[in-house]
């Protein structure tokens, strides 16, 4: 039996992206735009993306890894609910996280968007409680690492 306790973590990243307030909420509340740089990936074929942005609405991806990955294969689903949003100024969302149909993770993600001489400055709080067997908080902020750089492309690109 795995005995592993319940953790918890928070963690804060922080980036300025030179771009105006409205393009970098647009990356987060437009679907098409959301799903490239945050569910699209080289790692897993995409299998659904749904998003519903708005306080009360959800978001819903499920991807299945490639070959040549660790988890050939297996499913990886992220079911999220939209807590609080107010446009141009911050995104709330709870979601959890499965893998092969076992839920591994919960987490709190409040992300913030400041107005900066540089563009805007968006500040990310995760605060996670990891069960038996998940990724833990290392592996999670370098996948929010890796997002915020995928979104810093996308913000670039257009």
């Amino acid at each position: 039996m795995d005995t592993q306790p319940l953790t918890h973590d928070t963690f804060v990243l922080e980036r300025t992206y030179p771009r105006p307030l409205e393009r970098v909420f647009g990356a987060f509340a437009e679907a098409a735009q959301k799903r490239r740089w945050f569910a699209a990936s080289d790692h897993h074929d995409l299998e659904s993306f749904e998003q519903d942005f708005r306080v009360g609405g959800f978001e819903r991806i499920r991807y299945r890894f490639r070959p040549g990955t660790p988890f050939e294969g297996v499913v990886l689903e992220s079911e999220g609910l939209h807590l609080d949003i107010v446009a141009n100024r911050r995104i709330v969302i709870a979601s959890s996280m499965a893998m092969g149909g076992r839920r591994f993770s919960a987490s709190l993600v409040s992300v913030e968007l400041v107005s900066d001489p540089a563009g805007t400055r968006l500040t990310c709080t995760h605060q996670g409680a990891y069960f038996e067997g998940s990724d833990g908080p290392a592996r999670r902020a370098e996948g929010w690492e890796k997002l915020f750089a995928r979104l810093s492309a996308e913000l670039s690109s257009s």
